[in-house]
């Protein structure tokens, strides 16, 4: 029998057996597929050693009028803007009290503050800055300095008093190390009696919001659109206590438009600096009727209208309409106030229970509630907006898993992946029962979608079925149609465009240029990105008949890899039988330096035509493995040199 070449179908496939998917691939890990081939994902770059505290869910990036480049961070704990190598905190402001409200007490021998400050709102993990104090007394350890900065509220003992731990002085940046808040804690002494003054002033930051999803049990149990119940009704099994932190974001103009979900709505005006906080848009000279709570906001960008979406109603100011949107005059962020000579405005959708996710187009915005899907377009005077139901009884898994390819839509359903072209569509999923089977229930908001644009990619990040951190993703190429999957933890991603490379947010508090290089560059020096592919069986001997290999010629490039002495794992393994065990390849006189998949792996070096090698059975299965750093790889069509022989 001639040279055999080894061809498989792009793409991996989960929904057939292992045997059945005969000459397909079956499983991998950080590998991907280009023009039908597999290939092992670029890495990733920490962008700067600047880390930010709690978990990101939001990346935004825009130019201003001068062409200086920013990025905002929203966070669990805080919004941030990266401009250059450095983040700036604008959180917005929740409330400054008074002078004289704030008072301090401290223990000798303890670190340990306790704040007093009547119906303070705040909960723990919330941060204020205190200004105006005075050291606690002559000769002691608190010293003015110390009390005026800034503090993470350590633990909220009642509705009047908290504690914090009194820290050197630094700012949060300094502190904020691999995501975490490292205060170095400064103890009081005896001298330590005073309450900080009469001038003190508390300035609190919004509160903080949650890293995971809390739950309990009673009404509203389960997800949006689940079979077994409807939205508000009554459950037997667990409901949810506490909604993830999730902002959302958009530019008017070179400002900055912020809002958190099912809270207020911010603005950041770029000239006021990037040391002062968004503010309360209720706030802003001229506010007229502006919406005080909502989902998700945005800037048209063919009419520059600001809309809210999931917000309270002119009529009921305060109270939110999960279902309400409402839009302010043209170029305005302040004149919400419909009348007729503007063109503010309000709908209501009237299916679904309430407003899950919108995602903008070239032509439209896409409006995702809990049940049904609408288009809403800009119509222009009298009426400004109107909304059309493109499809009813879709699901959404979570608020971030969708996102806009030009004119098409993707996201992530309960069971489902969708795209949206100008009709609803589910997308033929070759890895659906292994994705969905492995998402923890527990954790759907954090699902989120990732364009990668400059490789036709949509990504879908989520947290797998033991992990409350999303761990793991799922990958389709939307050209060639082919699905793959993997493990990453990443929390949020941006794609290029104003930056040369995707960005995305890290467990660790950092962020990463991602399409760089081939390894990890999280340790310092960076380390090697593991990945590998296998095949499902391919038949060689028919009936009674065997297959001898003998040789191997591997066909792999090893693209721009900047590791000249690198080499990938090639094990092939041989069975009799469907069910059978696998017998693996041995290479002949190899002595191996780098072995990840099993001891009997065939070095494959970016020079090595062929390996002789002895395996024999009716089919064969192909995995490719690489651990070594600098390594790139894409494999073509490998040849093995085949010998049948009759009975065994």
């Amino acid at each position: 029998m001639p040279m055999t070449k080894l061809t498989f179908k792009p793409g991996l496939n989960r929904e057939r057996t292992f045997a059945s998917n005969e000459g397909g691939w079956y499983a991998a890990d950080k590998v991907r597929f280009r023009f039908g081939l597999p290939e092992k994902i670029k890495g990733w770059v920490k962008r700067s050693e600047a880390s930010f505290l709690g978990s990101c869910r939001a990346l935004h990036a825009w130019t201003s009028l001068n062409l200086d480049s920013y990025l905002g961070i929203g966070t669990s704990s805080k919004y941030y803007i990266d401009f250059g190598t450095t983040l700036y905190d604008i959180t917005p402001l929740r409330t400054t009290t008074s002078a004289g409200e704030v008072t301090f007490s401290a223990s000798n021998a303890s670190s340990t503050l306790v704040v007093t400050d009547t119906a303070h709102g705040a909960q723990q993990g919330d941060f204020v800055t205190f200004s105006g104090a005075v050291a606690l007394g002559g000769g002691g350890t608190i010293t003015a300095e110390i009390l005026n900065q800034e503090y993470k509220i350590d633990l909220v003992v009642d509705a009047n008093t908290y504690n914090i731990t009194a820290r050197a002085v630094a700012s949060v940046s300094d502190i904020t190390v691999d995501g975490q808040y490292t205060p170095t804690a400064v103890a009081a002494n005896a001298s330590d009696t005073g309450n900080g003054g009469g001038s003190v002033v508390g300035a609190y930051q919004i509160n903080t919001g949650l890293d995971s999803t809390i739950f309990g049990s009673g009404w509203g149990a389960g997800v949006w659109n689940a079979a077994d119940h409807g939205w508000g009704e009554a459950a037997t099994t667990i409901v949810q206590q506490g909604t993830l932190r999730i902002w959302t974001h958009d530019n008017f103009g070179e400002d900055l438009l912020l809002n958190v979900r099912d809270g207020g709505i911010y603005y950041w005006d770029k000239s006021s600096g990037l040391t002062n906080a968004a503010v309360d848009i209720t706030s802003l000279a001229g506010a007229n009727s502006t919406p005080t709570v909502s989902k998700h906001v945005l800037v048209s960008d063919r009419d520059r209208h600001v809309l809210a979406f999931g917000c309270d109603t002119e009529a009921n100011p305060g109270v939110q309409d999960p279902l309400a949107i409402r839009f302010s005059s043209q170029e305005s962020l302040t004149d919400w106030a419909a009348t007729a000579t503007n063109t503010a405005g309000e709908l209501r959708l009237g299916s679904g229970s309430e407003i899950v996710s919108v995602v903008e187009t070239r032509q439209q915005i896409l409006v995702f509630t809990d049940k049904s899907l609408y288009a809403m377009q800009y119509l222009g005077p009298p009426f400004t907006f109107g909304v059309n139901v493109v499809s009813e009884n879709t699901s959404i898994i979570s608020p971030l898993s969708t996102v806009a390819v030009q004119d098409n839509v993707f996201w992530m359903g309960d069971g489902e992946f969708y795209a949206y072209g100008g009709n609803v569509n589910k997308i033929p999923c070759s890895v659906k029962d292994y994705v969905f089977d492995d998402i923890n229930r527990d954790q759907l908001e954090k699902i989120f979608a990732a364009l990668n644009a400059s490789n036709s990619e949509v990504w879908w990040f989520y947290p797998s079925s033991g992990s409350d951190n999303v761990d793991s993703y799922v990958l389709y190429n939307y050209v060639d149609r082919v699905w793959s999957y993997g493990t990453l933890a990443r929390t949020a991603w941006l794609d290029r465009g104003i930056n040369s490379f995707p960005i995305a947010a890290s467990v660790d508090g950092y962020l990463y240029d991602h399409e760089r290089g081939y390894d990890d560059g999280s340790t310092n020096p960076a380390s090697a990105i593991s990945s590998f592919i296998q095949s499902s069986p391919i038949t060689l001997g028919d009936g009674e008949r065997f297959a001898f290999i003998r040789r191997l010629l591997p066909d792999i490039s090893f693209l721009d890899s900047s590791n000249q002495t690198a080499q990938t794992l090639f094990t092939l393994k041989a069975n009799n039988f469907p069910g059978g065990d696998f017998l693996q390849s041995s290479a002949n006189n190899v002595t191996l330096s780098n072995v990840a998949a099993d001891e009997n792996a065939l070095p494959v070096q970016q020079y090595t035509n062929q390996i002789n090698m002895r395996l024999r059975g009716r089919s064969i299965s192909l995995r490719i493995d690489s651990t070594d750093t600098g390594l790139g790889w894409r494999l073509g069509t490998p040849s093995i040199d085949v010998r049948l022989d009759g009975k065994r």
